[in-house]
């Protein structure tokens, strides 16, 4: 269950996820890996919840590993541990629903691996992302693989292996972040793209993340079909019937849970 670390609201249809170690810039230790695993999990099965937003307390999103995490571990111990740090990666891309990062201040290594594995990042004008664990002798592999679905070999390389930290307006042409805002509208910006989606059927945006995410996976033409199945198949549900019946009948459709 999330606890201190990770701190979680709800309000209408919208879910809120707080990264609350603002004191260490809130660095990930295993402890904070636990609470936001467990929270993104919890929002998930809440049926009146659509979309989760990712915020942080602080001045800063996230600025990766806390690093006292890495002594004193052996070969099987160091495994498990970043299995544990990298596995919101696995969560969000296996939810039905969509998740916000919010993102102000600096959001590095594992925070701007979570900024990335995210289905949309908004970001306040003036913050900052990178992959800087090579500077420490170490290397950002596990945020490297939400990266590589965003941008091509070359950068990739580029981002990992420098460790260069970038500007919000340069991850914006990147496709690493969706919208710039200006730092004191970066709540009411996030707010709006949570309830725009809110707004929209449960099932179609399912469907839409799952296919738009294993489509990724697959060859060109068999991506086409599968995609294909997938439309075919929410054709048949009840908020595909309702959203045409509303449109023709100039009102406002009634979705179901999902």
């Amino acid at each position: 269950m999330p606890g201190k670390n990770i701190l979680v609201e709800r309000k209408d249809k919208i879910g809120f996820i707080t990264l609350n170690r603002p004191e260490k810039r809130n660095t990930f230790n295993v402890p904070f890996a636990k609470e936001l695993n467990s929270a993104l999990w919890e929002l998930e099965r809440e049926d009146d919840i659509r979309v989760i937003i990712i915020k942080a307390a602080g001045e800063h999103f996230s600025t990766g590993i806390a690093l006292d995490e890495f002594k004193d571990k052996n070969a099987s111990e160091y495994q498990e541990f970043i299995h544990l740090m990298d596995e919101h990666n696995h969560t969000i891309a296996r939810m039905k629903k969509l998740v916000i990062s919010s993102v102000k201040g600096y959001a590095i290594a594992n925070g701007a691996g979570l900024a990335y594995a995210s289905d949309f990042t908004i970001a306040a004008e003036d913050a900052k992302f990178g992959t800087t664990a090579i500077n420490l002798g170490l290397i950002c592999l596990g945020p490297a693989v939400p990266l590589s679905r965003l941008v091509g070999r070359k950068k990739i390389l580029e981002l990992i292996l420098t460790g260069d930290i970038i500007s919000a307006q340069e991850a914006e042409k990147l496709g690493l972040v969706n919208q710039v805002v200006p730092s004191e509208e970066l709540e009411e910006k996030t707010m709006e793209w949570a309830e725009k989606f809110a707004q929209k059927s449960p099932l179609a945006l399912q469907i839409g993340k799952r296919g738009i995410y294993q489509m990724q996976d697959l060859p060109y033409h068999q991506a086409i079909d599968y995609m294909g199945e997938l439309f075919a198949s929410l054709c048949m549900s009840q908020d595909a019937k309702e959203g045409v019946q509303a449109f023709l009948e100039k009102r406002k459709p009634l979705w179901k849970k999902h």
